[in-house]
């Protein structure tokens, strides 16, 4: 190959390379800075453009879309001297191409350092409990600090998570032993509540019962009173009959009384559990003898009863002349 050859060649070439600097096609999502001789002029955005070959250069090529890093487990201490060991992931989004690639020297470093930093100073100010617990509020102090320390780099950090806060061993078993305490004692608790609640309702309804019972005694007592009562009144007005008919001159209401004791005290004997063989020193016919002469008292009675029904009404006495 000639001299005139190699010649064509290089020209070729030389014209493929500055057409490849003139054409630049930015993929959607990305942005490229452009520099002039080094310095930085525009940001091209996604399309067609045509640069001036050697004199105009693509800078860095910034990628617009939302990003996500993982920040590395680190030991830190809480506030009560608890070490735990913290690791996270932190969502971002470059809007400003030109200060995300000109502000800082590496943008995905600077971001890692700046979350470690702050994951470090928020939990140093909460407790073991609170780091373990309240860990959305921990999210959303660091996305606060780290949002505003970005902002100048171009960036919005839209999410930082922590995903995962390892206590030490030894603080893991320990709270396990107070969890398993406490659901005991709760369970303690509730275990005696239904007992008191069962003594409770024992005692309302001995309450209950005890009630009932007196008032069955107190109805059955006035009941066996009202019947004492009319025993009395009906004792009494069968003496009253027995006692006309001894002032009427009757010798047989003396044997109702007689025969009555009989009666009774043959009863009282007959009832008695000690009792097994009666004997009786007493002749029958006197017995039936008083009997008799309660039937001929009952009669007389009776006969004058119907006397003073038949008997007709007096009227007024007539007036005496004088």
């Amino acid at each position: 190959m000639g001299f005139n050859g190699i010649l064509t060649i290089a020209i070729f070439a030389v014209i493929l390379i500055g057409l490849s600097k003139l054409v630049r096609i930015v993929p959607q999502g990305y942005e490229w800075t452009v520099e002039r001789w080094g310095k930085y002029t525009h940001t091209l955005t996604p399309g067609f453009h045509l640069l001036v070959p050697f004199m105009q250069n693509v800078g860095r090529k910034m990628n617009m879309m939302e990003q996500v890093i993982d920040v590395p487990s680190q030991d830190v201490i809480t506030k009560d001297n608890a070490v735990v060991k913290v690791d996270g992931i932190v969502f971002f989004q470059v809007l400003d191409a030109a200060k995300a690639a000109y502000e800082v020297s590496n943008l995905e470093l600077a971001i890692i350092n700046l979350v470690m930093t702050n994951i470090r100073t928020v939990l140093g100010g909460l407790d073991l409990d609170e780091s373990l617990s309240k860990r959305d509020q921990i999210n959303a102090a660091l996305l606060k600090v780290v949002d505003e320390a970005t902002h100048p780099w171009g960036l919005k950090v839209t999410r930082i998570e922590l995903k995962d806060i390892q206590p030490p061993r030894d603080l893991v078993d320990s709270m396990a032993r107070q969890m398993k305490a406490e659901r005991e004692k709760r369970a303690n608790i509730l275990e005696a509540e239904g007992l008191r609640q069962a003594a409770i309702l024992k005692a309302e309804g001995e309450k209950q019962s005890a009630i009932l019972a007196a008032e069955g005694q107190k109805e059955a007592a006035f009941r066996e009173a009202e019947a004492r009562e009319r025993l009395a009144a009906a004792e009494a007005k069968a003496t009253e009959v027995v006692s006309q008919a001894i002032a009427g001159g009757d010798v047989n209401a003396l044997n109702y009384f007689v025969a009555n004791k009989y009666v009774e005290a043959l009863k009282a004997m007959a009832d008695s559990p000690n009792q097994k063989m009666l004997l009786l020193p007493v002749e029958t016919t006197g017995v039936i003898g008083s009997l008799a002469g309660i039937a001929e008292l009952a009669k007389n009675a009776l006969s004058d009863q119907e006397a003073k029904r038949a008997a007709p009404p007096r009227g007024p006495a007539p007036p005496q002349v004088r």
